[in-house]
């Protein structure tokens, strides 16, 4: 009974362990990630700094490989390619952190160096193998375990490693990309052993733009292939401009040509303002209105002269009076 317990634990804590990353929650991979950098800090004998650091460049390599491990298990070669590629920035970053000593001591750990490998149809770290107890920690969590959530990934950086050039110490000279080894195939026969590469999965889906349904038909997008613009007329073939009109006075009208100011009318041959529009009219209605007086106004005047004649009478009368008186006396 015993042993029926301590068999159905094992089986338990290794489906624990090989869980797929794309299924764990951000706070498994915080776990996972300072489980694999405490023990880095331990075997190597790293400071704050290091251990700090070391923790934002597992991180950042456990969370960009967490979507393609199914893929990797599943046999594509085109996420083998991504992985130890992943790796490859991973190692790398780590060369800047670690002392030349500490990095010949990475290389030579395989479950630092390569941390994860695959059992049948599973994958899982092989720090779990060394150390099998999974809740022993040798130090305390790095200040930002919670808080660091990739922003120091190389992809924020024009891809260069943020982690060049903090520390003063003498690190590993030459980058060491698993890739470009000769051990490379070795190596992933190693990791990736119990996978069988399915054939043609060099070239990841969506990423080829004539893998997609329909694009290999889509029109091309030279302008000679549009609709309308092959029948634009070439610039060759457009109007020289030689043959727009001068701008000489010779195409002109002569000034001689123009009728001279001579000939203009003289102003004697204008029309008189008396025959103007409105002058006449002007003076007809003088005339009526001198016919239409207030007859009064007439009275009055005939009165006047009526006085006038009666005083020139008298006037007349007074000085034939006068000259009958001295004819008198003088006879």
């Amino acid at each position: 009974m015993k042993r029926l317990i301590l068999i159905l634990f094992a089986i338990g804590m290794t489906a624990m362990s090989s869980m797929c990353m794309a299924s764990m929650s951000t706070s498994k991979i915080r776990k996972e990630t300072r489980f694999l950098t405490d023990k880095m800090a331990y075997e190597l004998d790293m400071n704050t700094d290091q251990y700090n650091d070391a923790y934002e460049i597992n991180y950042d390599f456990i969370n960009s490989i967490r979507y393609i491990m199914d893929d990797v298990v599943r046999g594509y070669e085109w996420a083998l390619d991504d992985y130890y590629q992943a790796l490859d920035i991973r190692n790398d970053d780590l060369r800047y952190v670690m002392s030349d000593s500490q990095y010949r001591r990475f290389l030579r750990a395989e479950y630092f160096y390569r941390p994860i490998y695959t059992s049948g149809n599973n994958w899982n770290f092989r720090i779990y193998i060394t150390y099998v107890n999974h809740n022993h920690y040798y130090f305390g969590r790095p200040y930002h375990y919670r808080s660091y959530c990739g922003g120091h990934y190389r992809k924020h950086y024009h891809n260069a490693s943020y982690y060049s050039g903090r520390y003063n110490h003498t690190y590993y000279g030459r980058p060491h990309n698993i890739r470009e080894s000769k051990v490379y195939y070795n190596n992933r026969r190693s990791d990736f052993g119990s996978i069988t590469i399915r054939p043609n999965t060099s070239t990841r889906p969506g990423y080829n733009s004539s893998s997609r349904p329909g694009i290999s038909t889509r029109p091309s997008h030279d302008a000679s292939s549009r609709p309308g613009v092959s029948t634009r007329p070439d610039a060759s073939t457009r109007p020289s401009t030689s043959t727009r009109p001068s701008h000489g006075t010779s195409s002109r009208p002569d000034a001689s040509n123009r009728p001279d100011a001579s000939t203009r009318p003289s102003n004697s041959t204008r029309p008189n303002s008396s025959a103007r529009p409105g002058n006449s009219s002007s003076g007809r209605e003088e005339s009526s209105r001198s016919n239409r007086r207030d007859p009064s106004s007439v009275s009055r005047r005939s009165g006047n002269d009526n006085n006038e004649q009666k005083n020139k009478e008298k006037s007349s009368r007074s000085s034939r009076s006068s000259s009958d008186s001295s004819e008198r006396r003088e006879r």
